[in-house]
């Protein structure tokens, strides 16, 4: 008997004796048992019915428990935030301006009014604090997340160009706050609140700039390495210092009551900084520069930045100065170490943009009551709001980049960025909202206000755009389309897994690296989705071309490198190949069509999953080569000026053994690529004509390389899947001939 057998017999042996043995225990401990009081403890059901009966009071019971009240508006809130996050990205806006429309939606505004009895079941006032202190949690998280993006050494090097911006994006509004604070003081705050404490907080909500937003609509507009995006990066970096710390002092100020009162609240904060700034900071510099890898950094170190996070965050909460700064300073004095940061971050930001940050926005949203503003008042004053919070900080902002010698062009632009302002706008506001200083009608105002300005910031600079490309050329990869120079072939090789950039650069060199022009390769490389962090970026482009760059020098070709963020990759991609005038466009095809073990796995997941659950595909087969590559062969191939080729990798090593599919004699073109192969491999092609056989006669298994065109290939998979499933690597090209 082999092992198998013997683990078999024994596992169920053990399982019979130690089964007898539990149910004569079971059986002898009813004996003790007092029948009356237990049946009356339990209410033993006496059939089926009743058991039933039993089963769903205990899941009402369940439900309707703190734990369990808690982890359903979680799960509303993580999918609510989600689809609007997903919905206003797809309009080009950043996702949290969907996160935090999806926060007033979940609250009494729309929820609360359109079905009261389920906003009453799902979020009961009894349960809110839980929310509450869960998401001010996640925003201590978040903010020393803030805190280790900010690269105080960037900021120093720009300190002469930048702090005439952002101190007078900062001043100028908060001005302009003090005087409209002073005309609402009586009509529109407590009564019990001093004029500076709702002074003070008027004037900060509305000089404050969402770094995070701003940083990541520069990335989406592909400013990051421009010298606009460098300077309004580094202009809103040393303006959110300015800021967090004068919010500390205003904090101070208002729990104190007087200026003269917050004395020693902000002589001992200046002590606290000073001391993370010349004692804690110098320590964590020399931690960094020994843990740089993620090897290095364990669980003791981790425990170690948060119990420091947590201890400073506690200070500055003690000392009146809110928890959030002590986070926010903590960010700051992280070591320099770009790799130390990163770990870190990736270990923080993660969990509390995807969990806490949500529940954030919603604890907010459940605050905001648009009923409030009941009358013409009401809506003119968030009207005058809004004028005010654009006028200062847009005009603050576009002044001074105007003085300091940047061109209007790019001081409009200063000025609509500096302009936005999102989640650290709803962090002040939460601050003056709980320590009552804010009344309700004004915060709700106040988050109108930021929702306007940070909703507008991506029109607004579409609209900049608009108006100066009339007038000049625009210096990026947006500009108009680029004509090659004479003699040069240019190449545009986009790909998506690092693998796949240096064997699809393999493709491109055997395919067209002994034509007549000069080959000039660019590869793209695009990460999807608008929520990549600015400090991880360029760790994903060292990562993604780290293979493509090391096949590039072994081919001995000159190669260039690009990486974008993108919303959506297939418009992006065919929108810099025609702009920018490229002859050939190759793309991967992903893993649709894959023959590795993982990626065949994926694939029949993901087929079941459109069979049974969206109702896609109709047959009964697990291969699906032409549903799954037809929408995205046919938007490079239909939306791209130039000939395109999509490869799909099947092994590829070496082109030796080539077979060129003909459908008819449309397809003629093929025989150009096949020319370029056996001058640059010397392969051996061999041309198979469909109107005289099927594919399945050709013996796919026996080529190396195949050549197909995309109308051929839409008709053959459909009609030779099984035949399809032995094919080798494969490159579908659009009909047409790139001139090389």
């Amino acid at each position: 008997m082999g092992k198998g057998g013997k683990n078999a017999i024994f596992y169920v042996t053990m399982l019979i004796v130690f089964g007898l043995l539990i149910y004569l225990v079971a059986i002898g401990g009813e004996a003790l048992q007092i029948d009356s009081a237990v049946a009356a403890a339990t209410h033993a059901p006496r059939s089926l019915a009743e058991g039933l009966d039993v089963f769903v009071e205990l899941l009402m019971h369940h439900v309707q428990s703190d734990i369990g009240i808690l982890l359903l508006q979680i799960i509303v809130i993580l999918i609510t935030c989600r689809v609007f996050g997903w919905l206003f990205s797809r309009m080009g806006q950043p996702t949290v301006v969907g996160e935090i429309i999806a926060g007033i939606v979940l609250g009494p505004s729309v929820l609360g009014n359109i079905l009261p009895s389920v906003s009453a079941f799902l979020f009961p006032l009894a349960s809110l604090q839980n929310i509450n202190i869960i998401s001010q949690f996640g925003l201590i998280l978040f903010m020393f997340a803030i805190g280790m993006e900010l690269n105080i050494t960037e900021i120093r090097k720009r300190l002469n160009e930048t702090i005439l911006i952002s101190h007078a994006s900062t001043i100028f509004p908060f001005f302009l706050g003090m005087m409209t604070a002073y005309f609402l003081y009586h009509k529109y705050a407590y009564e019990s609140t001093p004029f500076l404490s709702f002074a003070l907080f008027i004037s900060i909500s509305l000089s404050i700039t969402a770094f995070p937003v701003l940083a990541r609509i520069i990335q989406e507009k592909g400013l990051t390495k421009t010298y606009l995006g460098t300077l309004s990066l580094a202009s809103a970096a040393n303006g959110d210092i300015t800021a967090w710390c004068l919010l500390a002092v205003v904090v101070a100020i208002a729990q104190a009551g007087s200026m003269l009162s917050a004395v020693y609240n902000i002589a001992f904060s200046l002590v606290y900084i000073l001391f993370m700034g010349l004692i804690v900071r110098p320590f964590l510099q020399m931690i960094g520069h020994v843990y740089h890898n993620k090897e290095l950094v364990d669980k003791g170190l981790v425990a170690f930045i948060f119990l420091l996070l947590i201890i400073s965050s506690y200070l500055t909460e003690i000392l009146g100065l809110h928890a959030l700064f002590g986070a926010f300073i903590a960010g700051v004095v992280m070591p320099e170490n770009i790799k130390f940061r990163k770990i870190l971050t990736e270990k923080v930001e993660d969990v509390s943009l995807a969990l806490f940050l949500p529940l954030f926005f919603v604890s907010t949203g459940l605050r905001t009551e648009i009923g409030l503003l009941d009358s013409p008042d009401l809506w003119s004053m968030c009207g005058i709001f809004i004028v005010v919070a654009i006028v200062g900080k847009f005009g603050g902002s576009l002044v001074a980049a105007r003085f300091v010698g940047e061109s209007w062009k790019d001081s409009l632009y200063i000025g609509a960025l500096m302009n936005t302002r999102g989640l650290m706008e709803l962090v002040v506001l939460t601050i003056g909202y709980e320590m009552q200083i804010l009344t309700p009608p004004v915060f709700v105002m106040l988050v109108l206000m930021t929702l306007v300005t940070t909703f507008m910031t991506t029109p607004l600079i579409s609209l900049i755009q608009f108006c100066y490309k009339a007038h000049e050329k625009i210096k990026s990869h947006k500009a108009e389309k680029i004509s090659p120079p004479e003699g040069v072939f240019k190449l545009l090789l986009s790909f998506g897994r690092a693998g796949n950039g240096q064997v699809m650069l393999d493709v491109a060199y055997q395919l067209f690296s002994h034509a007549k022009n000069k080959l000039e390769i660019t590869a793209l490389h695009l990460t999807v989705g608008p929520d990549v962090n600015p400090m991880h970026a360029d760790n994903f482009e060292e990562i993604s071309f780290g293979p493509i760059l090391y096949e590039a020098r072994k081919l001995n070709i000159p190669l260039r490198t690009r990486y974008e963020i993108s919303n959506n990759a297939g418009q992006d991609i065919c929108g810099i190949a025609n702009r920018e005038g490229y002859d050939f466009l190759l793309v991967g095809s992903g893993i649709s069509m894959s023959d590795l073990p993982a990626d065949v796995e994926a694939n029949r997941y993901m087929l079941y999953f459109r069979k049974w659950v969206l109702g896609v595909f109709r047959s009964s087969g697990e291969f699906f080569p032409g549903e799954l590559l037809k929408d995205k062969t046919r938007t490079f191939i239909e939306q791209s000026n130039c000939p395109v080729g999509v490869f799909v990798n099947r092994k590829f090593v070496k082109a030796t053994n080539t077979l060129i599919i003909e459908g008819n004699e449309n397809d003629s073109f093929l025989q150009a690529y096949a020319d370029n192969l056996r001058r640059s491999t010397g392969s051996e092609c061999t041309v198979f004509r469909l109107s005289e056989c099927s594919l399945a006669d050709c013996q796919l298994s026996n080529y190396d390389f195949m050549l197909i065109s995309y109308s051929t290939w839409n008709r053959i998979s459909e009609t030779e899947k099984d035949a399809l499933q032995l094919m080798p690597s494969t490159l579908i090209l659009s009909q047409g001939i790139a001139s090389v």
